[in-house]
């Protein structure tokens, strides 16, 4: 059985959708990393930083479903 790494590196270099999300993701983080780099945040950083944090867990959540979704298609070829 396939670990999630392995899977993620499959469907980086197979699934358009897969590398588009992966890709938003760490440019989401990069955009975090120098947004926290001010020890102190206005209120308007603050809020950006929130923005940036939902967004990266919402693109982190889709690649795990699609990791989820091939491991189960995987599970039922090899099932039958």
């Amino acid at each position: 059985m396939l670990t999630d790494d392995q899977i993620a590196e499959h469907l980086r270099n197979t699934n358009a959708d897969f590398r588009e999300l992966q890709e938003a993701h760490h440019q989401l983080d990069e955009q975090l990393q120098e947004l926290l780099k001010n020890h102190i945040l206005t209120p308007e950083e603050e809020v950006q930083k929130k923005q940036i944090q939902r967004a990266k867990l919402s693109k982190k959540d889709r690649m795990a479903m699609l990791i989820r979704e091939y491991r189960n298609e995987q599970e039922k070829t090899a099932a039958s």
